[in-house]
């Protein structure tokens, strides 16, 4: 059985991802977004969702991109 990267537990219901070419083994989707997730650059959250990547800095929204960086044309990915 497989040892989990975050917590150590190993047991049979093992969560697979591969990212950048590295696998990556977790017990729970908790623990993945946990371990792997980037953290937004203003506010330190986990960016779970789309967020907004700018200038190689990931954040959580446009909103925390705009209190960084100098770029105004920023917007979340909405119509």
């Amino acid at each position: 059985m497989p040892v989990f990267e975050v917590c150590g537990n190993d047991y049979d219901k093992a969560i697979t991802v591969e990212a950048a070419g590295a696998r990556h083994v977790f017990d729970s989707f908790e623990c993945a977004i946990h371990a792997m997730a980037p953290i937004c650059e203003h506010c330190g959250c986990k960016v779970v969702g789309h967020g907004v990547e700018v200038a190689g800095q990931f954040f959580c929204c446009a909103h925390c991109a705009r209190q960084v960086t100098s770029a105004t044309d920023i917007r979340d990915g909405v119509a």
